[in-house]
């Protein structure tokens, strides 16, 4: 029986679109059906790039076009955004898989779960902006959100900490905002699809804090303290609200650490580098 690891590393590595997307549904079906074991001969590679089409190009944050809603050029730049997140989360997901071993075998099921929904996301996203006359690397993105997975690799729990509660929750936050402003601009069909999208996120940020207090368990650690600790060495100013709390407290997040992201300044990553969907005015 292959180990699933062997199987996340291709899907992991992959750069063609397609090859990518067949392999996360081949992947993850064959987990599912019991085909791949947690058996491992080898430890993990040393993080390094995620497979990646050629484009989009990747430049720094402040040269990626403006996500403006009052015209169809502002929306697929929104669109294209969101879309480079959700390439970039299935890469997240299987590294994930790939990378941290000696976990629960329901850690491996619920991140293979996560990597085919943000292809399904992906999928979705794309035809979006097929149907909009563009479609995924016609224009320039960052790479923020993987640059993070390279700071977190050598720990689960701070991978946990940092990237579905910190960067993943920033969508939690500003999507209802975005789908409003879309369903204003006449693009309902956008709208429905990030519908979707903030549904399924919910659940992703939930699998994320529960593996995190796992991991906090397992050491003794106090979940809240090491949370507001994470973010205070890892982000430089302030992380910015307003937060949604019910989407929040749904995907786990305690009230104490709400009321503490409202107030905490968090002295090496700007706000670039969030999962961020803001729109630019």
């Amino acid at each position: 029986m292959e180990p699933l690891f062997n199987a996340a590393a291709r899907c992991l590595s992959a750069c063609e679109i397609e090859e990518k997307l067949r392999l996360t549904e081949q992947t993850a079906a064959a987990w599912r059906a019991g085909l791949l074991s947690l058996q491992s001969q080898s430890e993990p590679e040393p993080i390094g790039e995620s497979g990646h089409p050629a484009k989009p190009v990747l430049v720094p944050p402040g040269d990626v076009p403006k996500r403006r809603f009052g015209s169809q050029t502002g929306i697929i730049a929104l669109i294209h955004a969101i879309t480079h997140i959700e390439f970039n989360a299935i890469n997240l997901a299987w590294d994930a898989v790939y990378r941290f071993r000696h976990l629960p075998q329901q850690f491996y099921h619920d991140w293979v779960q996560v990597a085919a929904e943000e292809a399904y996301h992906f999928q979705l996203l794309r035809s979006r902006l097929n149907e909009l006359g563009s479609d995924y690397g016609d224009l320039p993105a960052h790479n923020g959100l993987w640059d993070i997975a390279t700071r977190t690799a050598l720990d689960p729990l701070v991978r946990m900490a940092l990237v579905p509660r910190v960067l993943e929750a920033r969508g939690l936050d500003v999507t209802p905002g975005i789908i409003k402003r879309l369903h204003q601009a006449g693009d309902d069909n956008t709208a429905a699809v990030l519908e979707i999208i903030l549904r399924d996120e919910i659940g992703h940020v939930a699998i994320g804090s529960r593996w995190f207090k796992y991991c906090c368990d397992q050491r003794g650690l106090d979940s809240e303290q090491t949370f507001r600790a994470l973010i205070s060495h890892h982000f430089i100013g302030q992380i910015s609200g307003p937060f949604h709390y019910e989407a929040r407290q749904k995907a786990g997040f305690t009230a104490a650490e709400l009321q503490a992201l409202e107030h905490m300044e968090a002295p090496t990553i700007s706000s670039e580098n969030f999962k961020s969907w803001d729109s630019q005015d």
